[in-house]
């Protein structure tokens, strides 16, 4: 009967497939424990999520694009500022107690801002202004807003509570904690940038001098 003889390559790659079929069908590889092919997936995904999820930076056209929007915001807020009548100096600046301030003021917190407005008198006159009938303290509302919204928030506030035109007073936060006096003084620094940026006068109620 013919036997069919065997060369000793045939033989080495008959012992590497029966000892592929003794480790259960692992394929040899360069890790020093055997792998099975449908491992490799579960070994190759964490440096395929990591390689596909490196986010680009934003190109130089759309940094344009936004500071363009940035700005063409900013100017249909001062535009809309401009309704309001300029400030009249003459009417707040012997003013130095926020209890009499009738225009909007704002309170500088280490991670937020706080406008406080009194709403407008919706029937002016001497009779009953500031008494039961109209009691100025139900016409005052608090807001708290973040800081990148302080255009939008000062925009919002009614023609009638700027009885000194365009200027709103500032203030610190009380019992800010020693830590926090920096932050706060740069975020008062920001937010008089901005004001001053959209045409609003900045008065510091406690020095009598404008920002």
């Amino acid at each position: 009967m013919y036997r069919p003889v065997r060369s000793p390559a045939s033989k080495g790659a008959a012992a590497n497939a029966q000892r592929i079929a003794g480790t259960g069908g692992a394929a040899a590889s360069c890790y020093p424990f055997p792998v099975r092919s449908r491992y490799l997936s579960l070994l190759l995904a964490p440096a395929l999520l990591l390689a596909g999820c490196h986010s680009h930076p934003p190109s130089l056209s759309q940094l344009e694009q936004k500071k363009a929007e940035q700005q063409a915001l900013a100017n249909a807020q001062r535009s809309q500022l401009e309704q309001i009548l300029p400030p009249s100096k003459n009417r707040y600046m012997n003013i130095h107690s926020f209890d009499e301030w009738q225009n909007p003021y704002i309170t500088v917190q280490p991670g937020m801002l706080q406008i406080h407005i009194m709403q407008g008198d919706a029937t002016p006159g001497a009779f009953g202004s500031g008494g039961m009938l109209r009691p100025a303290g139900a016409r005052r509302q608090e807001v708290d807003i973040a800081f990148d919204k302080l255009g939008e928030a000062v925009t919002s506030i009614p023609q009638n509570a700027w009885p000194y035109g365009r200027v709103v007073a500032i203030e610190e936060a009380n019992h800010t904690p020693k830590a926090a006096e920096p932050l706060v003084r740069k975020n008062m620094e920001q937010a008089i940038a901005t004001l001053n940026d959209l045409g609003i006068e900045v008065y510091d109620i406690g020095s009598g001098n404008l920002r």
